[in-house]
């Protein structure tokens, strides 16, 4: 990603390298859980990695799943369609589950309009990179 590499506070590099992992370990339970995005969390931990740590900051710009994301997010702010359509099911498949499971309430219906407005959001991203006129 881009930025300052390093904060100069030593706490400031501690308290990013926490985001970091706690950033990238929710991003790695995402993967399996529906509802939960996977993208923001692994974007957001290199972010964090970038101020705080070069070798976890490496380790993603070169993983075989989350280097592609992350270059493509760095190019253009671009996200796949495979990705787009994986996140879409992924949250109708959970607002279904609440409807079906959990007694229908406020916060029921706010977390399907909050994955709603996230959805709007990741559909708006380009998927490939604007043609220079």
């Amino acid at each position: 990603m881009t930025g300052k590499p390093h904060p100069t506070s030593k706490i400031a590099q501690l308290l990013f390298g926490l985001l970091a992992y706690v950033s990238l370990g929710i991003g790695l339970v995402a993967i399996v859980i529906p509802g939960l995005p996977t993208t923001e969390f692994i974007l957001l931990a290199a972010w964090a990695a970038t101020k705080s740590s070069p070798r976890l900051s490496a380790w993603l710009e070169n993983h075989r799943l989350f280097g592609p994301i992350l270059f493509n997010w760095r190019n253009g702010r671009i996200i796949a369609r495979r990705a787009k359509v994986s996140a879409t099911l992924s949250m109708l498949l959970c607002a279904i589950l609440m409807l079906v499971m959990l007694d229908h309430g406020w916060p029921i219906y706010l977390a399907i309009a909050g994955m709603s407005l996230g959805n709007l959001w990741i559909w708006s991203r380009p998927e490939r990179p604007a043609v220079p006129v």
